[in-house]
């Protein structure tokens, strides 16, 4: 059976590469749904208030990122909770990843078999993806991590597509008004939570964080990222209500990809094709990541951590993910209507608010205490 190291741990890494995995990680779909979600001009508010809240978040994170248990991996894992529920908390993280990867990946599929190819079956694009994402894993995850640099150059640029929108005639600035509301609806909490759990991300740096150079000050590349996103987040929102207003935003469907195909140039007519394809970079990273930690959870759950990684492992769980993620799109999975999400992607906004705000918290505490008994 041939052996090939996975995850060798042979060069430290800048926080550097956390900061753009982290502002990778927080522009996944879901951020192409948000603003028919806030609608109004005063959620730009709802965006900052987040935003400072996911910032002390990270601090309560970075808190814990600088003790010994998060520095020693695995290793510090079982000292801190111990190794049987360390098990049962991979148990766990295998379905979330699995619901996840399943969640994301196929909305991104709709997405391209929507505005690309109407008439290819969705079950091949699925394939390509995650047969893609599966080469970028296979390298191991030092290789992974510095493949971050790529992806961030090419989707930085995406933002830049939507300035033309905050002009004239594109734009009116009486949709920015007003800015303070009269009185809050009562659907406004349906528009914070899914700030909130786009947000989410930097959590799963704890899986990475041993690939990085220890007793650095993470908070403040992790607090540049979020302050980056936030930046983006009011962005987009801005462009899209400049340009909908907030009476058609609440009915359009995906406004930050069909505003785009309003713009045209000399060489390229359908500039929402190139965008699309952009996006695929986001998904088929992350996927890349996710598939490795799907992998490192498996071998912790068998218990086969300290054992040298084998291919046949890895293809095996390649081979599950990429079987249950097609047997749900064929099966189970329906895409949203209109405005609507569907079942698997309400639960994933769920999940992600819910693991944003506990697992940062939780291992802080636990670490505190672990450390006052020591």
């Amino acid at each position: 059976m041939q052996t090939f190291k996975l995850f060798d741990k042979s060069s430290a890494y800048s926080p550097f590469y956390a900061m753009l995995i982290v502002t990778r990680f927080q522009l996944l779909y879901f951020v192409l749904l948000m603003p028919m979600y806030l609608v109004q001009p005063y959620m730009i508010w709802g965006i900052l208030l987040m935003g400072v809240l996911s910032h002390l978040n990270i601090l309560v994170l970075s808190k814990y990122f600088s003790t010994r248990f998060a520095q020693n991996g695995y290793e510090g894992f079982t000292e801190l909770l111990s190794e049987p529920l360390i098990r049962i908390f991979s148990f766990f993280g295998l379905g979330f990843i699995f619901i996840k990867m399943t969640v994301i990946t196929l909305s991104y599929m709709d997405i391209v078999n929507q505005y690309i190819f109407p008439y290819l079956s969705t079950n091949w694009l699925i394939v390509i993806l995650m047969l893609t994402s599966l080469y970028i894993a296979s390298q191991g995850m030092s290789k992974t991590i510095r493949f971050v640099v790529i992806v961030f150059f090419c989707t930085v640029w995406i933002p830049l597509m939507y300035v033309p929108f905050t002009f004239p005639p594109y734009a009116s600035i009486y949709d920015l008004f007003p800015l303070i509301p009269k009185e809050i609806p009562h659907q406004t909490w349906k528009g914070l939570l899914i700030i909130w759990s786009s947000l989410s991300g930097p959590e799963y740096l704890i899986c990475f964080l041993p690939w990085f150079k220890p007793q650095q000050k993470m908070f403040k590349y992790l607090s540049i990222a979020n302050a980056y996103t936030i930046v983006e987040y009011i962005g987009l929102f801005v462009a899209t209500l400049l340009f909908f207003g907030p009476n058609l935003l609440r009915t359009s469907h995906l406004p930050v990809i069909n505003m785009i195909r309003y713009l045209q140039t000399v060489v390229f007519e359908r500039i929402d094709v190139i965008l699309i394809s952009a996006h695929m970079f986001l998904f088929i990273y992350a996927n890349a990541l996710f598939l490795l930690c799907f992998y490192g959870g498996a071998r912790i759950l068998m218990k086969r951590v300290l054992l040298p990684t084998r291919l046949t492992g890895f293809i095996w769980c390649s081979i599950f993910l990429i079987l249950g993620i097609t047997v749900i799109n064929y099966w189970f999975w329906k895409p949203g209507r209109g405005i609507q999400l569907n079942s698997w992607q309400y639960f994933q906004v769920w999940m992600q608010a819910i693991s944003f705000f506990i697992v940062p918290s939780f291992l802080w505490m636990v670490s505190k205490i672990k450390g006052r008994s020591a």
